[in-house]
Order: C-alpha cells, then structure tokens, then sequence
C-alpha cells in the first residue's frame, strides 16, 4: 500500500476550526487545540441559552401583564383566574403585546375578567 500523508488533510480542519474561532481572545483564536475546546464550550452554552432565552422571555410577558394591570385593582392571579372562567383564551404573549401596545382593548379585556 502507498504511503499517505496528511498535511493537506490536516491543514484544512485546522483552517476551519480557527475559521470557526475567529474573534474569540487570546490563544483561543489561534491555537488549535484550544479554539477546539471553546467551540465544544460555545455548543454548549449556545443550547442552554436557548432555552434560557425562552425562561426570560415568558417572565417578561408576566411582568408586562402585571404592569398593565396597575391601575385597575385586580391582581395578575385573580386576572389569569377570571380569563380561565371567562373562556378567553389568549396567550400571555398576546396579552402582555395588547398591555403594552394597546392599554384601551387590554382594558377591555380586564372589564370581563372582573
């Protein structure tokens, strides 16, 4: 069997793991073992952000209902109990989307609530 060398083989994944690096500090963008280790780290922080991101965002969906619900004397527990009674089913996305951008029909909403 011939004899095979791996130069260009070797050359290119090292092109394209310090391709993948590019921007991140110190040897991590330069030295190929490393920049390895931070693309396996950065997988991994990218999938549980993910999901961090969606957490974060349905908290600020409850805050902005609550915000909405200020000035009219009923609490967010009591709201979310009285739109279960009434059979509105609107998501906390789209209410917290009508609290902030539309407080006259967001206080319509609150009306059959009560």
């Amino acid at each position: 069997m011939t004899r095979v060398k791996k130069g260009v083989n070797a050359n290119k994944s090292r092109k394209n793991v310090l391709k993948q690096v590019k921007g991140y500090r110190f040897g991590r963008s330069t030295k190929e073992k490393m920049a390895i280790e931070a693309i396996a780290h950065a997988g991994t922080y990218a999938f549980a952000h993910r999901r961090d991101k969606k957490t974060d965002r349905r908290q600020l969906f409850n805050v902005r209902i609550g915000a909405g619900l200020l000035g009219s004397g009923i609490s967010y527990s009591k709201f979310i109990g009285g739109l279960k009674k009434a059979n509105i089913a609107l998501d906390r996305k789209i209410l917290s989307g009508l609290a902030e951008s539309h407080p006259a029909i967001f206080s319509k909403i609150v009306e059959k609530t009560k």
